[in-house]
């Protein structure tokens, strides 16, 4: 398989969301899905770096249709606000890249909400953001939303006794968790949009290990694996590249409903988009079903079509 920037198609006519996008791998995703034609709302928690990306592309992409819009994925109130916002504009959404994510604080943090902060940004708020925006979704021809994993996933186990790290916290057990939930998510999305005809693709994608800043600075874990993430980052993928995975998901012809990309290169951690490895624990679907309604009940129901379309 080869993908490259090259090989997005025109997305003039259609809209995508994707979160965490003023930096890092969501701001090159953006870029590219905005040079390509897309109309792209770019969604994160800090005005002035939004107001930063969308200068940027727009110095790369002059007619480029691009917005920023406030996300704060820490807070459920947040991501019912967003939801609301474009449930009034009530524009079909073609593309959702749920992209943002924490990795690796060295002690235990919780949202607003009370949860332990990598589950809830990472994974439960973009369970919610998606619910939410599925009437919309489901108003596009052709939706796709694409959920991040991680290479992280493999270590991966969905703790129902200790999903936010009450009784005893681990930083890169809690990443490789919430990275797994974000896996078997978008695996179940699919097999209940087949089973209630939403009419969505959904496709997981991990990037590899990108030089971002996610790395230099979330990494509070002191095992051989953080000082490899901090150290030898000559290693990893330029972010660009990085985002391709994403960027196919999204747009490619090929992907598959229900697939998994990631880079094929050196275990995952660089290279050219191909199918990447899932690990066993995300094919669990008595698993993935329970997780759905554990994460439907933690996130309180806020949005008044997620009951029907659960």
């Amino acid at each position: 398989m080869s993908f490259s920037e090259r090989d997005i198609p025109d997305l003039a006519g259609k809209t995508a969301i994707v979160t965490g996008a003023t930096g890092g791998l969501g701001y090159e995703t953006a870029r590219m899905l905005a040079e390509h034609g897309a109309r792209v709302i770019l969604a994160g928690r800090n005005q002035a770096k939004g107001s930063e990306a969308l200068a940027n592309i727009r110095a790369t992409a002059p007619h480029a249709d691009s917005a920023f819009d406030m996300l704060d994925l820490a807070s459920l109130a947040s991501v019912a606000a967003f939801v609301a916002r474009q449930q009034a504009r009530a524009t079909p959404i073609d593309i959702l890249i749920n992209n943002a994510g924490v990795m690796t604080p060295p002690t235990r943090q919780t949202t607003l909400d009370g949860f332990e902060l990598q589950f809830a940004t990472n994974y439960l708020s973009h369970f919610a953001l998606t619910m939410g925006l599925l009437p919309l979704l489901r108003a596009a021809p052709a939706p796709r939303v694409v959920s991040l994993s991680s290479v992280a996933a493999r270590q991966g186990q969905i703790d129902f006794a200790n999903l936010q790290s009450e009784n005893g916290y681990k930083p890169m057990v809690a990443y490789s968790q919430s990275k797994l939930a974000c896996l078997m998510f978008a695996f179940e999305l699919q097999r209940r949009s087949d089973a209630q005809g939403w009419g969505l693709t959904s496709i997981a994608a991990h990037p590899g290990i990108a030089r971002t800043d996610l790395i230099v600075n979330g990494m509070g874990d002191a095992s051989p694996a953080a000082f490899i993430r901090r150290h030898l980052t000559f290693l990893f993928q330029p972010v660009p590249q990085a985002a391709l995975p994403s960027l196919f998901a999204a747009t490619a012809s090929e992907a598959t409903p229900g697939g998994y990309y990631g880079p094929r290169w050196l275990m995952e951690i660089r290279g050219p988009v191909g199918v990447a490895v899932t690990p066993g624990a995300a094919l669990d679907a008595g698993v993935a079903s329970r997780l759905w309604d554990k994460s439907a009940e933690l996130a309180r129901l806020p949005f008044p079509d997620m009951a029907g379309a659960a």
